[in-house]
Formats: structure tokens, sequence, C-alpha cells
């Protein structure tokens, strides 16, 4: 999602946008009934009808199988060069400035003013200042428990990079993109790690005090990890239209089954045996979400570089803003969805309605920050 300096491919940039998008609508979409945590609820699953259930369950899966940990891939790609360019410390340095900074000002200010607006009313702001202070569990990261990963990210990879002694500079070496099969074996392996770790971590679960995931964590490492590979060996670029294609074509039938996985699966009298346990249906969610991310990834990187590998004033204008978008769309999203409360409407078709409405602010917004004289260097 961020890197220090802006990517020069467009397509990669066309992806990003796409990416912080589809993140932005899911947490609209749990605002209107769709499983999932998120600071406010207006409709929640449990009262969603079974068309409801299985647009918001198809979406959000899908969404949450790729989307993330493509963003995780994608930041990586861009880490080698950056350090290579700077060195350890000023690399360091950066990356704690653009992402450090949006943390702090996340712990300080975005979240305590969100948990007021919505749990605090009727108290003296300052006493519910006093009273979250001393009673706080976690660093209230919210959402930018991505932030704070990649953070960590970068730190271990410095080091990783101190400790084994690697140049400063390094020549990028154009290697063949791994095989189907390499690609398949990839996805079952993390697949079935996912499932392993869900046994007693099941989706949902979050280190309170990091807000950390750690769940879903076997892809965003294993895809950070792979974005380094990838950068090295240029395999952006190298992607062949035939593979790419090729897992488009098994994204869409993955897709296209997960309906009937999940009413065989019986979801529509509850998600749990989806998401943890040691159950047939949490062990086939865990590998046909790491499947799907694997097609998304090398799909979407096809389909965009073929189609989308181009950019006009407005598509610059919000690539540039993607991250910034990350940064504050919860307050976006909250503060416009307290806005429409009191107009009533069958809650898939206000999602939908909503749905341009908060991608249009949280663009808007984020273009305006990222013009102050203080934002310009961090954002």
């Amino acid at each position: 999602m961020t890197a220090d300096t802006k990517p020069h491919l467009a397509y990669i940039d066309n992806i990003r946008i796409l990416l912080i998008s589809l993140i932005v609508l899911l947490h609209l979409a749990i605002t209107y009934g769709a499983p999932g945590g998120w600071y406010y609820n207006e409709v929640r699953f449990d009262d969603t009808d079974t068309l409801s259930r299985l647009v918001y369950i198809l979406y959000n899966a899908t969404v949450q199988a790729f989307a993330l940990g493509f963003f995780f891939m994608i930041s990586a790609y861009f880490t080698p060069a950056s350090y290579d360019r700077k060195g350890a410390g000023s690399f360091l340095r950066g990356r704690f400035l653009r992402l450090g900074i949006p943390l702090l000002f996340q712990i300080i200010v975005i979240e305590p003013v969100l948990i007021y607006t919505l749990w605090g009313k009727g108290r003296p702001f300052l006493k519910f200042i006093g009273d979250y202070v001393r009673n706080a569990r976690s660093l209230g990261v919210g959402p930018l428990w991505f932030v704070e990963t990649l953070l960590i990210f970068a730190v271990l990879y410095g080091l990783w990079r101190l400790v084994t002694k690697s140049p400063a500079s390094q020549p990028r070496k154009n290697t063949d993109v791994p095989g189907n099969m390499a690609m398949a074996v990839f996805a079952l392996t993390i697949g079935i790690i996912s499932f392993i770790v869900r046994i007693w971590l099941p989706v949902g679960w979050t280190n309170k005090l990091l807000n950390l995931q750690f769940p879903h964590f076997t892809q965003y490492i294993s895809f950070f990890i792979i974005g380094i590979v990838a950068y090295r060996g240029n395999w952006f670029e190298r992607l062949t239209d035939k593979q790419g294609r090729l897992w488009l074509i098994v994204t869409a039938i993955l897709l296209g089954l997960f309906p009937g996985l999940i009413y065989v699966g019986g979801v529509l009298g509850g998600i749990q045996s989806f998401i943890g346990g040691l159950t047939w249906q949490s062990f086939s969610y865990a590998v046909w979400e790491q499947f799907v991310c694997v097609g998304m990834v090398t799909g979407l990187s096809f389909l965009f570089r073929k189609r989308c590998n181009m950019q006009g004033p407005l598509a610059k204008a919000l690539s540039a803003s993607v991250y910034t978008v990350y940064i504050f769309h919860a307050p976006v999203l909250i503060f416009l969805c307290l806005a429409l409360k009191n107009i009533t409407l069958y809650p898939l078709l206000k999602f939908v309605v909503v749905a341009p409405i908060a991608l249009s602010l949280c663009f808007l917004l984020a273009t305006g920050i990222r013009k102050l004289p203080l934002a310009r260097r961090i954002l």
C-alpha cells in the first residue's frame, strides 16, 4: 500500500486504487450487515436476510482472501529498491517517518475521537479521555494494524539485510516466474498452515494489545517475502499472458463454486464452522482462500498490465492518495454512516447507494490532506 517512493509501474498503481476501494467497501459492508469486526454496525449479520448473507459473505470472503495479501506483496516489491538506494539508516528513518507518524496519529487522535463519537456522548470530552487512557487495553491502532505490521516487517527486513551483510545495491536478475504447479503447491501449503493456526485462533481472533489478526498472518508473511523475491526476479514484468489467463480462469471457477460451498457447509445458520476449528468447512475455506489469493494476484497483475497500464490525471491523483485513504477511511465511513442513519432502506440497497458516496469522500479528503505542508513529507 505504501512505499517511500511512488511506484513507476502504472498498472501497479491502478491495482492499488482497486484494492483500497475494495477494502473501504468491505468495512462499509460490515456496517450494513456483513460479518466481521468494525467500529459501527448499523445492521448485524444475524439480523440480515438470506440474500444479504450470501452477497455479503461472498464479497467479504473474496476481498479478505486476497486484497491485504496483495498489498503486502506490492509494498514488499518496492522495499529492496528503497533499501538499496538509501542504505540501512536512511531506509529505517524513512519508514518510521512514513509509517510511524500516521500510526501515532491514529493512536492519539483518530481512535479516541471515534470511540468518543460512538460511545462517549454525554460525558465531558476531557473526562472521557482520562477514562479512555486509564482503561486502555490496546494501543488503539484500529485498521492501521496494516501500517503497524508493515513497520514491523520493514524493521525485520532492515535487520536481515544488516545481519546478512547484503550490499547496499544489488543488481536485479530476470528469473522465471514460478510454474503453475509450484504456485498451486504454494497456495495449498499456506492454506494448510492457515487451517492449523485457525484450529486455535479462528478468523476474527485479534491480539488485543497490537490489534494484529494472526489467523491471516501466514498469508501476509508469505506474500511479503514473495514480494521481495519477485522484485529481484522482475516477476511482475516476466509473468506470461498464458499463465495470467489460466489463473484468471481458476479464480473465476473458485468464486463460482464458493456459494455452493458455503451453502453445503451451513453458513446461513452461522459462520463458526468456517472460521476455525477442526472442521472440513474451516479446511476448505482456508485452502480456497489461498488459491483465490494466488489466482487474484497473478490474474490481476496480468490483466492490469495488459489492459490498464496507463494513467490519466484522475488515475494519477487517485493512486497518489491510496495510502492517505487507508489512514482516514474509518472516520469518513463512520461520520457518513451516522449522518445517514435515519434514512431507512433495505440494508443491502443502502450499502450499494452509500458506496460511491463513501469512496468519493475518502479520496477527496485524502487529496486535500496530502496538500497540507506537514503531510507532504509523510503521505
